[in-house]
């Protein structure tokens, strides 16, 4: 399949695949992969197709809830382990995001929970999202066991790490090298991600973004 079909058509496969709304029931949608797997992107450009097909859309970030500083780090700025365990606030992320699209939920969410520049926590006045709006999430390890069942629809994007290092240090100025000692932190945490959590066979669909711009599927069910 992914040697025949074409970006667009990809995205069409995608959407396609996304469950309708039931009774005003919010699908929930996960864009997954590892740092610089091209994630928001391709969340930014489902969103929009989405939206051609009338769909309300709700795009949220992982990124826009971290943890302070303080926590992220508290087990050593070059820590694989806290890389893993204290990247993220998912106490916030499941209260200001998930909930609020669940079945039932109030759909008033919050987009953002810590500002990574200033380290600021925020606490923005809550939007309400129309029934029926697909929420769309990208962001690494949203397979691990606390949220894998939560997702309606799942994409993981397939990317090799010489090749997401290399994205990195252009968008980031780190090393291109995922062996160099400076990337053991961010890549040994996916690595484990991968050996706990399986992302790949979790995610309802398997996306090769090797090539950026240039997607095909690898696997869907």
């Amino acid at each position: 399949m992914g040697a025949t079909a074409g970006p667009a058509d990809v995205m069409c496969s995608i959407a396609m695949r996304i469950p309708a709304s039931q009774n005003g029931r919010c699908p929930r949608v996960a864009i997954d992969g590892p740092d610089g797997a091209g994630k928001t992107y391709f969340a930014d450009e489902l969103a929009a197709l989405l939206r051609t097909q009338q769909r309300p859309v709700v795009r949220v970030s992982l990124d826009d809830f971290h943890n302070t500083r303080a926590v992220r780090y508290r087990l050593g700025r070059d820590s694989p382990e806290g890389f893993w365990l204290d990247s993220y606030n998912y106490e916030r992320f499941h209260a200001d995001v998930l909930a609020p699209f669940s079945p039932g939920g109030s759909r008033e969410y919050r987009v953002a929970a810590h500002d990574l520049t200033t380290d600021a926590v925020l606490n923005p006045a809550p939007r309400t999202a129309a029934p029926g709006t697909v929420l769309i999430v990208d962001g690494i390890f949203l397979h691990r066991n606390e949220l894998a069942a939560i997702w309606d629809f799942s994409v993981f994007l397939d990317v090799p790490f010489i090749e997401t290092a290399r994205r990195m240090a252009l968008r980031d100025g780190t090393d291109p090298d995922p062996d160099h000692p400076s990337m053991r932190r961010y890549v040994e945490a996916q690595r484990r991600y991968f050996r706990e959590c399986r992302p790949h066979e979790r995610a309802r669909m398997l996306i090769d973004n090797a090539a950026l711009g240039r997607p095909s599927i690898a696997a869907a069910d």
